[in-house]
């Protein structure tokens, strides 16, 4: 691809070439989108994931060195070969960040588009373990149309490591010689976007099947459908500012309510109002902190799958049934699938309006007249009823290979699970399912009413659906221990691609072995095995520090009085980290206001806070809960195998790095412990390995039923020295959109560590039922004072708060030495 031309026009560069043209855009100083195209013009076609392409005035200019082109900004310089037409980017002081091979890495390949002629197709329908399936039998294809396959190539560093790509299964956090595949299915969720310690991110603005490669066949990402190749350069450095570049271009993520970072209990399935009602009695009746229940699938009328609208045998009074958990301070969350059975009457209704897609079982989200019926739909058999929350399931929609005793190959999977969409969906935007009916479901409750937040727990995401209320869980995941190692860096991936809320089944969705591939548990007792609780609470301690604290599952119960009796160490320990999520709710939802308003990330690869430190760069089973906390989880057994089977030799320690560039303190001792290196940390089954950072300062309030409970309480102020340190205390109604108004609350902390003060700075705001005067006990952590759950008995300062600016002093009550 030589360069034959270039000129500047507006905020682009313009190159003709000769192969195509190619147009730089400037964004912002930090945001260049790229865009290469082999037809005559430019894609017209608005994109569905960015939002706003024109960030911020920006100022650059165009200069030629030779045979280079070089655009620069103020933060980033990209450096063009005329004669290949290869990209160098670098930062301002030209600092290579990355390159593309001297040959040039741009490639357009022109493609015939198939599609199914669905009138001479045989299509059949399945019920399958998760639910009703369509697939064709036997069909005829004819094109469509063309379009091209894209290529972008990249020369990568040898120390450089890359997280994101969205979510997948095998326990991938360092994608550096790895390969994946990049397709909507059970277990996968796709976020085209790749963020490197290098300090840039690459965003693809496409919706078709994608593949990334670091490996024999060499470094790209490859999409099969596209009208051009359309992506964003995102310089950071820090990955908070890369992640803060793509949420200004898809859309800020949108705040949740309050109660959704309490503990969510779930299972598959509560049957009727009153098992739903008695359950949450049971919760308050033993005094375990809870927020939400959820309904999973079949609330509806027997046979009438998808129907949005309860059975009336088994549910007989919807409003009476939300109503007494509302009394109860608990809220619902309720199922609900894009799909349809033949003899559901909203079937019917949008069959007749010609609004399903050619299955005739699935509504065509991507119409706008069919996400306005389903919302519709989903209003007066449910939202109208009382219900709080959304759990959009099964959001691919299609997953083909849920089937068998073997598990596919990986690239049979791809084949089968994406000719099933292509089947049904144009194949250039396969992998936007759930993009489109998140949006439906968004818009349609903020017409509804603005004094609820929309909270969708869904399946499937993608880049953007995090503007529209949307939490992802990783599906149907197994009980094993290996799953739960997986699951960790499938997480922080996710995370790091710029969604910041993300879950999982706590326990797996699967505990007892199956017949096929998909169902294989190795607990055939469930929770009345040991080994299975054990499992269980290690999941639990690592789901209190996940953005959303979630239990959920088949085969076995679910609730925590399961688990053991008060006293046993099982159901001890699963009280004491419900309560632990609900003392930090001051803190966690402090973080949540941050999501919205500085688009920050809560659950973080190490690489976000230690980016300089390569040692941090690998580790897949830790990650930082915020700025404070460096979270541990427990991944391998260390009491029982599978039928109760007591293990025998076993360590209760497992190795934690901590991160260099800091001191860090135990949080259940204060012990204090330098950086740089990895210890043997206590691990028994009563604990996770838990630190926090030096300069840290966490708000934590009292033991609480629910995460709207004693709002004006005093707030227990725990600060480790060390370091200087900020925190800022967010606050508002905790529901509503009227933060979006300006109706919220700041209160910003500042550790002196020199000078031994914290000062509260005057608060910032306000809305109304603020607590104006508020009680706020300072505690200087040291070991054997103000750590581990329990409230402290002994603050350092006593602050009386009433929103003026205050510095006190809190020195050194002893001596105590870093370990």
């Amino acid at each position: 691809m030589k360069i034959e031309s270039h000129h500047r026009e507006s905020s682009a560069l313009l190159l003709n070439t000769s192969l195509g043209k190619l147009r730089v855009q400037v964004c912002s100083d930090t945001v260049l989108r790229v865009t290469y195209t082999r037809e005559n013009d430019f894609c017209s076609r608005e994109s569905e994931m960015i939002v706003k392409r024109d960030l911020t005035p920006a100022s650059w200019h165009v200069k030629e060195a030779g045979q280079t082109i070089v655009l620069e900004t103020g933060k980033i310089c990209l450096s063009i070969n005329r004669e290949t037409g290869a990209f160098t980017w670098m930062d301002a002081g030209g600092r290579l960040l990355t390159k593309e091979p001297d040959g040039g890495g741009k490639t357009l390949s022109q493609v015939e588009v198939k599609k199914v002629r669905h009138e001479e197709a045989v299509v059949q329908s399945e019920q399958g373990v998760d639910g009703i399936r369509t697939i064709i039998k036997e069909t005829e294809s004819y094109v469509d149309r063309k379009a091209w396959q894209a290529r972008l190539d990249f020369v990568w560093s040898d120390a450089e490591a890359l997280y994101g790509l969205g979510q997948h299964e095998e326990g991938i956090l360092n994608y550096r010689g790895h390969e994946q595949y990049l397709y909507q299915q059970n277990m996968k969720v796709v976020i085209p976007m790749l963020v490197s310690t290098r300090g840039y991110g690459i965003l693809i603005d496409a919706y078709c099947l994608m593949t990334f490669h670091d490996d024999q066949f060499g470094s790209y990402l490859w999409a099969d459908v596209v009208d051009e190749l359309d992506y964003y350069f995102i310089y950071g450095p820090e990955l908070d500012s890369i992640v803060a570049g793509y949420r200004q271009l898809t859309g800020s993520a949108s705040m949740l309510p309050k109660w959704a970072f309490g503990f969510v209990q779930s299972k598959e399935r509560y049957k009727t109002q009153a098992e739903l009602i008695e359950v949450a009695s049971e919760y308050r009746k033993r005094g375990i902190p809870l927020d939400v229940i959820v309904q999973d699938w079949q609330s509806w009328p027997e046979g009438q799958w998808g129907q949005k609208t309860f059975d009336p045998e088994r549910f007989p009074s919807p409003e009476t049934l939300t109503k007494t958990l509302h009394d109860m301070n608990v809220r619902m969350m309720i199922s609900i699938w894009p799909i349809f059975g033949e003899k559901s009457p909203q079937r019917t209704e949008m069959k007749e309006r010609r609004l399903l897609l050619e299955n005739q079982q699935t509504y065509d989200a991507f119409k706008k007249e069919a996400r306005e019926l389903y919302w519709r739909q989903a209003h007066e058999g449910l939202f109208s009823k009382g219900i709080d929350a959304w759990w959009c399931d099964c959001t691919e929609p299609f997953e083909a290979d849920w089937c068998g005793d073997y598990k596919p190959e990986p690239v049979q999977r791809l084949l089968i699970n994406t000719g099933a969409s292509k089947a049904f969906i144009d194949p250039q935007y396969i992998n936007a399912y759930s993009l489109f009916h998140s949006k439906g479901i968004y818009e349609g409750q903020r017409a509804a009413t603005d004094r609820k937040r929309v909270v969708n727990l869904t399946r499937s995401g993608y880049a953007g659906q995090q503007r529209y209320g949307t939490i992802v869980w990783s599906g149907d995941i197994t009980a094993r221990w290996e799953t739960l190692q997986r699951e960790i860096a499938g997480g922080l991936n996710f995370c790091a691609s710029g969604f910041p809320y993300w879950t999982l089944d706590i326990g797996a969705f699967f505990v007892k072995p199956g017949t096929q591939w998909f169902w294989q548990g190795c607990f055939p007792k469930g929770c009345e095995d040991d080994g299975y609780r054990e499992l269980y609470v290690r999941w639990f301690q690592f789901g209190a520090f996940l953005p959303m604290f979630r239990s959920h599952g088949t085969d076995t119960p679910r609730e925590v009085w399961r688990f053991g009796k008060p006293g046993s160490v099982t159901y001890d320990t699963l009280l004491k980290f419900d309560f632990l999520r609900y003392r930090l709710m001051p803190y966690i939802y402090s973080l949540a206001g941050r999501v919205h308003h500085e688009h920050y990330t809560i659950m973080r690869t190490l690489a976000f806070d230690f980016r300089a430190d390569p040692a941090a760069h690998n580790r897949k089973d830790q990650y930082m809960f915020g700025p404070a906390f460096l979270v541990n989880p427990v991944t391998v057994p260390m009491y029982f195998g599978p039928d109760s089977t007591p293990l025998k030799g076993r360590k209760k320690t497992r190795p934690v790095y901590l991160p260099r560039g800091t001191d860090w303190y135990d949080f259940w001792t204060g012990k204090k412990y330098k950086g740089g290196r990895t210890i043997e940390s206590k691990a028994t089954l009563d604990t996770m390995p838990l630190y926090v950072r030096a300069g840290s300062i966490i708000p934590m309030g009292p033991k609480i039923q629910f995460a709207q409970e004693k709002e004006d309480a005093p707030v227990e102020l725990r600060v480790y020295p060390g370091a200087d340190g900020t925190f800022t205390l967010y606050e508002d109604a905790g529901d509503s959109y009227k933060y979006e108004k300006g109706e919220f609350a700041l209160t910003k902390f500042r550790w002196n560590h020199r000078n031994n003060t914290l000062t509260i700075a005057g608060r910032q705001g306000s809305f109304p039922g603020l607590t104006r005067k508020r009680t706020i006990n300072v505690v200087r952590v040291e070991e054997g004072h103000g750590a581990g759950l329990e409230e402290t008995r002994r603050a350092d300062a006593v602050v009386a708060y009433e929103g003026n600016g205050i510095t006190i002093k809190c020195p050194r009550k002893r001596s105590a030495r870093t370990k």
